[in-house]
């Protein structure tokens, strides 16, 4: 079977706590690009890769990992290394996006207010002391989650200052930096933004209507336990705004080809939370369903991502 793409390595699994969804996500995606008579080598992120890479002719990768070294630009910076072109963000764009203390500074969109601690401080400063200062600074309820991780893990909305403690703990199980934020009551909506060439645009709004009520991991990835409505049944005022939001945070981290930004509509309007640049491809995740909605053949969209990456070829190393 012929291919004009070369060898597309799907990359997906690693050693996150996102690994089963990646591999999920992974097999969708090569599955896809197969369909389309493409040439595909699914491969996980482990002592082989370097020679895969190596000893691969022609290779362009698509990198399918959720989480840490997936997310967080470090694996791209290798790829960068071995001069292998990529579907997705540049190495520093994914860093600013990744870690939420950094990405929700560096926006102008409408953000809840939010502190960063570190488990030092909060050990060293006393759990007292801290619990008073940020409950009394943004009220209550919080929103508790890790600077850098994904899936809803780790995150945890505090309606009391007895749950805060609990919560902080709960975050610092996925990192050293916890974010604390105001939370924002209203319509979860997940805004996928992809560029195949011809310019970012965004997707479809996916209204998100878990049955528990919160949109954690079990929610995401469990079929039947969370409603997808898309396009979200907004007004097209704030659905416009919703996309105009996403838009502008794919321009102002620098992304390039996908990511996806998670909003709540408020009662003052979009608010954003958070951004992906390595979104999950599985049937219930929510880019292959913006893309859905708007008449996109999946299989065809991951094919213009992969040509974009081929004919852009490998990153320089400052991008």
């Amino acid at each position: 079977m012929s291919s004009d793409l070369g060898t597309i390595v799907v990359l997906a699994g690693g050693l996150s706590h996102e690994r089963d969804v990646s591999l999920r996500s992974g097999r969708r995606v090569a599955q896809a690009l197969r369909d389309r008579g493409h040439h595909v080598v699914e491969s996980d992120v482990n002592a082989s890769l370097a020679d895969l890479l190596t000893s691969t002719d022609d290779p362009v990768v698509f990198p399918v990992l959720h989480g840490g070294d997936g997310e967080d630009g470090s694996l791209r910076q290798v790829l960068d290394l071995f001069g292998v072109p990529y579907v997705g963000s540049t190495g520093p764009a994914s860093r600013r996006a990744f870690d939420k203390s950094i990405a929700t500074a560096l926006l102008d969109v409408p953000t809840p207010e939010q502190v960063a601690l570190p488990n030092s401080v909060f050990r060293e400063l006393g759990a007292k002391a801290l619990v008073e200062a940020v409950t009394e600074r943004l009220g209550l309820p919080l929103m508790v989650k890790p600077s850098r991780s994904g899936s809803a893990l780790g995150c945890t909305k505090v309606t009391s200052t007895a749950g805060l403690p609990g919560a902080m703990v709960a975050a610092y199980a996925y990192g050293e930096m916890a974010v604390l934020e105001r939370f924002i009551e209203g319509t979860e909506v997940a805004v996928s933004v992809v560029d195949v060439g011809d310019g970012p645009r965004a997707l479809p709004a996916v209204e998100i209507r878990p049955r528990s009520g919160v949109y954690d991991y079990t929610a995401r990835y469990t079929a039947g336990e969370t409603r997808f409505i898309c396009p979200a049944e907004l007004s097209d005022e704030v659905a416009a705004g919703c996309a105009e939001i996403a838009l502008r945070v794919h321009e102002q981290l620098g992304l390039r080809d996908l990511s996806r930004t998670d909003i709540v509509v408020g009662a003052d309007g979009p608010v954003f939370i958070e951004t992906n640049v390595s979104p999950g491809m599985t049937e219930t995740s929510l880019l292959p369903l913006g893309a859905e909605a708007e008449g996109e053949d999946f299989g065809e969209l991951c094919v213009a991502l992969v040509r974009q990456a081929y004919r852009r070829g490998p990153s320089d190393l400052k991008e």
